[in-house]
């Protein structure tokens, strides 16, 4: 295909379950000018039979198993758009999704970078939240993508040429490649926006490679050290560290919480104290207000009396809030 306007990298592994849903919400668009690349990293299963039912209407690639973000780097490899696109095998676009971002990005040269929001969905695909982060975060710019790092890679519409200007998905990681991409085309002055609305259901089950929070955790720590400890940031961008860091422990606290990894959690909570501008009672009271806020953003509640009850909130609460408190 001549002149294609967005190419949709769908990286696979074992995805024959979910993945034609995938490519049926990108062939249902209400936009046409696209491509659809799945790159199936070494699947065992029937991924490919599943793949090839779609003939010509998607271009299969076969790797051997390499990662997620190997796979979306051989998609940028061969994608011939101006805008990239990524959809996970187990989620799918919702029909407005490129029609509402490609409108954006024709409009004003100058964005490098259309955002939105998702919903959360089941197994079987039914609603259960949205996610809308503008409510909090009017303005996309350059000090809410270090701070806050709204990033669900489904939900982004890129222009090539800004993924053309930094390396591509550290192949390093593998929970977060994606939040280092966005942060360091933020930290290159990538010019951000919204479409204020959902545009991918991001589906929740028992296999979500977001499960492994440990691990996800570990990453962002990593991942913003380096991060800002890039001597070519400017001033502006360095001035951030304390409360990106703090947003990152706290977040990862939360996941660690909502997948039972209550001992872990505290260390990460008891780590952000050092970032916190706030008393640490005050901190206290913010933590469990953004436990609630990020559990009711995905369709859940905490249960606030059991976790302040717990062993392991106590502890921190003696050893680490208290201990600094006085």
């Amino acid at each position: 295909m001549l002149n294609v306007a967005v190419s949709v990298i769908i990286p696979a592994y074992n995805g024959a379950l979910y993945i034609a849903k995938a490519i049926e919400s990108v062939l249902t668009q209400d936009y046409n000018n696209y491509e659809i690349l799945v790159i199936d990293d070494g699947s065992k299963d029937n991924t490919q039979e599943v793949v090839n039912k779609y003939q010509d209407k998607v271009k299969y690639i076969y790797q051997e198993n390499q990662g997620v973000a190997q796979a979306r780097n051989r998609g940028l490899e061969i994608a011939q758009g101006k805008y990239i696109a990524f959809l996970d095998q187990d989620d799918f676009f919702l029909p407005h999704k490129l029609s509402s971002q490609v409108a954006i990005l024709e409009q004003d040269s100058s964005i490098g970078l259309v955002n939105s929001g998702w919903e959360i969905v089941n197994t079987e695909g039914i609603k259960l939240a949205a996610v809308e982060p503008w409510y909090n975060l009017p303005q996309l710019d350059l000090e809410s993508l270090i701070i806050w790092k709204p990033v669900f890679l489904g939900a982004m519409l890129f222009r090539r040429s800004w993924l053309e200007r930094c390396e591509k998905f550290d192949t390093t990681l593998e929970q977060t490649p994606d939040v280092d991409l966005v942060l360091r085309l933020a930290g290159i002055g990538c010019p951000a926006t919204w479409v204020k609305q959902a545009t991918v259901a991001y589906r929740q089950h028992e296999k979500n490679a977001s499960k492994n929070t440990s691990l996800q955790a570990q990453e962002l720590d990593l991942i913003l050290e380096r991060f800002f400890s890039n001597s070519h940031l400017t001033s502006k961008t360095k001035a951030l560290e304390a409360e990106s860091r703090y947003q990152s422990l706290v977040w990862s606290a939360w996941r660690l919480y909502d997948t039972g990894n209550l001992s872990e959690m505290t260390n990460y909570l008891a780590k952000s104290l050092k970032y916190s501008k706030k008393y640490p009672t005050e901190t206290v009271i913010h933590w469990i207000e953004s436990f609630n806020q990020y559990a009711s953003e995905y369709g859940d509640r905490i249960d606030i009396p059991r976790l302040c009850s717990s062993p392991e909130w106590q502890n921190l609460i003696h050893k680490s809030v208290l201990s600094t408190s006085f």
